[in-house]
């Protein structure tokens, strides 16, 4: 048994798999953290952080911004990281609408968008990263 499958966290490697592990974990604590009851909706700390006026906007850009940067050092292309940037910029710009900006925040799930361009991405270039994954409904 390998030392990374007995840690109870992604693995700090630079391989396509341990940063695959590393965005799909980032973007579920970003987008998926916890589940309203009553409506079933999954909230992150995307959406929790937007409570916090202009510092939590930023906050929240910047851990989105790290699936960026993972993707970046995946040599994704200048379209695919363009439309990942523009994910999160439009996403921060959403939340700077002081109140109003957590709804829709709610619905645009930057980070999900950028998962999904990554794994795209992976499953392309890296096919032996994939995975069967049993939050893909959530995802998608």
């Amino acid at each position: 048994m390998r030392i990374d499958e007995r840690l109870p966290f992604p693995s700090v490697g630079t391989d396509p798999q341990s940063v695959r592990q590393r965005v799909e974990a980032m973007e579920k604590v970003l987008e998926r953290l916890v589940v309203i009851p009553g409506i079933n909706k999954p909230v992150g700390l995307d959406v929790i952080l937007d409570v916090v006026p202009v510092v939590g906007d930023i906050a929240a850009a910047a851990l989105g911004a790290y699936i960026v940067w993972e993707a970046k050092n995946l040599g994704m292309s200048k379209t695919q990281m363009t439309r990942m940037v523009g994910n999160v910029g439009f996403d921060w710009l959403l939340g700077l609408i002081p109140v109003i900006g957590i709804v829709p925040d709610f619905f645009f799930r930057s980070n999900t968008r950028n998962l999904r361009i990554i794994k795209r991405h992976l499953d392309k270039h890296h096919p032996g990263t994939r995975t069967v994954d049993a939050d893909a409904r959530a995802i998608e």
